[in-house]
């Protein structure tokens, strides 16, 4: 056999092993009913050109590095202070200019499976007792904090802090699975995704 014909042997039972997945190590082998779907990209006159020309990203500064674990999202309030971040083992942290402090959490179960850990894949166990804080916004007329955490759902926590309150856990009868992200248009009305109906994050 030619070297090109063995290497297109080669990728032919790759390509079969990817197909079948025998040992079952794909990410959604476990997920039967996952479902794919086209999304139609605009067209290329439709996207953005527009450049950083002076490359400003890659000469930015790492700020808090290896002070926080698993930041998801951050926020500033109405005054300015911040950031604020939900971090890997539930809690929401705020920066108040020389330290992280606990400002707020979701899980009225916290315990000392909650504690610090050596890396945010150690929380994923228990991530849906202690709470995982994705997305993060304030009101910016009441100062209220706004959270959306991955497996408890919606909530709200006023400007001192402390546990958050629920607000939605559900939509139609349906529980909420990874809620994920939100944002809080000038009138007050709050827009929130959830990114699965059937799978959460662990």
């Amino acid at each position: 056999m030619t070297p090109v014909g063995f290497l297109g042997l080669l990728f032919l039972l790759l390509a079969l092993y990817c197909g079948i997945d025998p040992f079952k190590h794909s990410a959604i082998s476990e997920f039967p009913d996952f479902e794919s779907y086209k999304v139609d990209l605009p067209p290329w006159e439709l996207v953005p050109t527009d450049r950083d020309k002076d490359n400003l990203l890659q000469k930015s500064e790492i700020k808090f590095l290896n002070q926080v674990q698993g930041p998801e999202s951050m926020a500033f309030d109405p005054l300015g202070r911040g950031p604020y971040t939900g971090v890997a083992d539930g809690r929401v942290l705020f920066w108040d200019g020389q330290n992280w402090k606990d400002f707020a959490y979701t899980s009225s179960n916290r315990s000392e499976i909650c504690n610090p850990k050596p890396s945010p894949q150690s929380y994923l166990p228990n991530e849906h007792i202690c709470g995982r804080p994705l997305g993060l916004r304030f009101d910016k007329n009441t100062g209220d904090l706004y959270i959306a955490d991955a497996y408890l759902g919606l909530f709200k926590v006023g400007p001192e802090g402390g546990l958050a309150t629920p607000l939605v856990t559900e939509v139609d009868g349906v529980p909420l699975r990874f809620t994920n992200d939100l944002d809080i248009d000038d009138e007050g009305n709050i827009y929130f995704t959830d990114s699965s109906s059937k799978f959460q994050r662990r």
